[in-house]
């Protein structure tokens, strides 16, 4: 019987390894899986890349993450914003290293490793810093930087509801990198609201199928 429902947020991260590359969803506080992040925490796993849109906001999920200096690297879209202050001086004492991807760059880069891709050519960035050292090419006139996909060994993922095989449905915005962040990492650990019967969950309306998620815990039990 299959059967991915974790016994704790604990368990659903007890394997993270030091120096792992992890992507957490999450548009800002959207979507972030805040109580797998906590669990991350108290894991002690260190000297992470991490992989998300920005950098983390306030003191709480991920930028509580950076506090805690378990971050070696991150990749992110949109580092700095008014309550990035954990970001900002990490990277002023030069505790953590950044590499800037914009936005839909950071998406395709994602979508492209889940997709078995091997990289794609894009203009955004192009004659900019972010495309240094990179393979550039003139395509029907335009010019064009080469990107390459972005793997992972673990994505920690939200979504709405969950069932034992893994199928996941999102709630409005929350759902933003988590379907292709599922499909880039080794090893997918959704945190649910909450875990429904097979057969609960509306075929036309799953968005991430189980086939792309390994582990599944509900939120509310304690780490």
């Amino acid at each position: 019987m299959i059967d991915k429902i974790s016994e704790s947020l604990e368990a659903a991260v007890s394997d993270i390894r030091d120096g792992a590359t992890v992507m957490i969803g999450g548009f800002g506080n959207a979507g972030m899986p805040s109580a797998l992040i906590d669990a991350l925490i108290a894991h002690g796993a260190r000297e992470l890349t991490i992989v998300n849109n920005n950098a983390g906001n306030g003191d709480t999920g991920l930028a509580a993450l950076i506090a805690a200096k378990r971050v070696r690297k991150i990749i992110c879209s949109f580092p700095r914003q008014v309550d990035s202050h954990h970001f900002d001086a990490a990277f002023r004492a030069g505790e953590i290293e950044l590499e800037l991807t914009p936005q839909g760059n950071l998406a395709e880069r994602i979508r492209a490793a889940g997709a078995g891709i091997g990289g794609f050519f894009t203009p955004t960035g192009y004659g900019t810093l972010l495309a240094e050292g990179k393979e550039t090419r003139v395509i029907n006139g335009r010019n064009y930087v080469l990107e390459s996909p972005i793997h992972a060994d673990f994505a920690l993922i939200k979504a709405h509801k969950g069932d034992r095989w893994g199928n996941l449905v999102y709630r409005k915005t929350a759902r933003n990198f988590g379907p292709i962040m599922a499909m880039a990492a080794k090893c997918t650990i959704a945190q649910v609201n909450e875990v429904v019967e097979l057969g609960e969950l509306d075929p036309e309306t799953i968005v991430t199928p189980g086939i792309f998620v390994q582990r599944v815990v509900l939120q509310g039990r304690p780490a």
